[in-house]
């Protein structure tokens, strides 16, 4: 598929689009602020307690009113545009694409390849719970356009960071060593939950001793996004004004993203079941060049999951060229899979269309003159490594293509591994309020168990865990996964780094992840 900057295949029909979604933005802003109005966060209802106690009913009473009014006299003007809207989603591309051109060529691409035969490749994945306001606030979330400007400032703080590490003499990475405010960018990052203090502070990212080397594989809880991040994929990044931002913000690190990324409205058979209000919620940043991109959506989604596009985001994109001056190429995968518990059998039919279009999408776009060195999947699986309740997504045929680094085996983490989904309840609370006490949290196994979600049990059956001299761990359900049988056969790929990000303290109710991979070509046999 050819990438385009619109979404659309002219200028007509997209400003026809536009003139309807203009139709559509008031009555659906009024009736998003008529549902947010009556809906508070922990952390507005603790700033609330010096109020006057009136005050609080008084503007749910008065607020609910006028954007009910004014939701309904803007309704006819909203269905007008609907008429507008609506059927053109049938010619809409499934993505928009944004192309920044660095300002030094050499951003552009990886030329460890040409010089050395030698290359990294870092990851990020990152659920960030951009859903409308009023939506957003179910899950203990507020300010989506606020938290999109910040977290977008978090990642650009954090990515473009000198990759500097220190090492303490210390028997525990909590040490007090800080670094010098001259070696880490600062943020001016609006005034939103914990940012304010994080904002004020610099985070301990070269305090820590380093990588923990006492398994197989080196990882470390980091209070900042990695340096150098070449492709980052996002989740529920659904709201259209908070993709925009992302864009504006991250186009200065990556000169090529794809956001508002899925299909809206009725589809051909076959491709959606039901009527779509939202996108998929993906939404891609890559450093090098997207030579070919195809979005898949999911068939089989039910109940309030089915209102969202979620898929399959497959890329092709061009890293650079060998020492034989062949061209490089990887392939990235990012996926949002069924959210509701207990419905395991939805997430793995959806796997098994995952690894069909993955294979697909491959086979379509492969080329005998180019090596493959990544093929990497990741995203929101909606399932973990150690809850009953999940022991037949756990068990699925993907995690035997594709490696997952922080996975012992079916039900069984990696002793290190941390959980990624946050208690919705306790975002607010000191201890998880700002990247630093995030990150002291994650490292401490008591009080994991207090800000991790615990594994969900089967039903009818009492829960056991951890089992025993097993560490508590909780839910891990963000994962980036690497696949070695798919990339060129001279090619041989280690594990560097696998990270667990605290960066985003307060702003979503995940833990961004991160893995690092080395990829070492041999040169004699590159022209096989």
């Amino acid at each position: 598929m050819a990438l385009q900057a619109s979404a659309f295949p002219n200028g007509f029909v997209a400003g026809i689009h536009a003139v309807g979604w203009a139709f559509i933005v008031p009555c659906f802003w009024f009736l998003d602020r008529l549902i947010a109005v009556c809906k508070s966060t922990t952390l507005e209802q603790s700033q609330r307690l010096e109020q006057e106690c009136y005050l609080r009913p008084l503007e749910v009473f008065f607020g609910s009113i006028t954007f009910f009014i004014l939701f309904l006299a803007t309704a006819p003007l909203a269905f007008l545009g609907f008429l507008l809207w609506a059927p053109l989603q049938a010619c809409r591309r499934p993505f928009s694409y944004h192309r920044e051109i660095p300002s030094l060529p050499e951003k552009a691409t990886n030329k460890g390849f040409e010089l050395t035969g030698k290359a990294s490749f870092v990851f990020a994945s990152a659920n960030l719970c951009l859903l409308p306001d009023s939506l957003a606030r179910f899950n203990n979330l507020a300010n989506t356009q606020r938290r999109a400007t910040a977290i977008g400032q978090c990642i650009v703080q954090g990515i473009s960071r000198p990759n500097i590490r220190i090492l303490v003499d210390s028997p525990s990475s909590c040490g007090t060593l800080s670094p010098s405010s001259s070696i880490l960018p600062t943020v001016n990052s609006p005034t939103y939950g914990a940012t304010d203090q994080s904002s004020q502070q610099n985070p301990r990212a070269l305090s820590s001793q380093g990588l923990r080397q006492q398994s197989d594989v080196p990882w470390e809880i980091l209070p900042l996004f990695p340096a150098n991040v070449d492709i980052l994929c996002l989740e529920e990044v659904f709201d259209k004004r908070a993709a925009r931002k992302l864009t504006n913000i991250l186009k200065l690190e990556f000169g090529h993203i794809l956001y508002d990324i899925g299909v809206y409205a009725c589809q051909p058979p076959c491709r959606c079941s039901s009527f779509k209000f939202f996108n998929s919620g993906l939404f891609l940043a890559s450093r090098f060049p997207v030579l070919e991109a195809q979005y898949h959506c999911f068939p089989n989604s039910r109940g309030e999951d089915a209102l969202a596009a979620k898929g399959l985001l497959s890329v092709k994109v061009l890293i650079g060229k060998n020492q034989k001056q062949k061209r490089v190429v990887g392939y990235f995968n990012c996926t949002h899979l069924h959210a509701p518990e207990g419905e395991g059998e939805i997430r793995c039919i959806q796997l098994e269309m995952v690894t069909k279009w993955i294979a697909e999408f491959q086979a379509a776009n492969k080329q005998p003159d180019e090596d493959v060195v990544f093929d990497v999947l990741c995203g929101d699986f909606n399932f973990d490594n150690c809850s009953p309740d999940d022991r037949q997504e756990q068990s699925h045929s993907v995690f035997e293509e594709y490696k997952d680094p922080c996975r012992a085996g079916p039900g069984k983490e990696k002793p290190w591994v941390t959980g990624t989904l946050l208690e919705q309840p306790t975002l607010y609370e000191e201890d998880v309020n700002t990247p630093e006490n995030l990150q002291r949290t994650l490292e401490s196994e008591d009080l994991r168990k207090r800000f991790i979600a615990p594994p969900v049990p089967k039903a009818d059956f009492p829960l056991v865990y951890p089992e025993t001299d097993q560490p508590w761990i909780g839910r891990r359900i963000d994962y980036i996964l690497y696949r070695e049988s798919s990339i060129s056969k001279q090619c041989r790929t280690e594990i560097e780094e696998v990270t667990f990000i605290t960066q985003l303290a307060g702003l979503t109710d995940h833990i961004p992840v991160g893995l690092k991979l080395n990829v070492v070509m041999d040169s004699d046999s590159a022209d096989e």
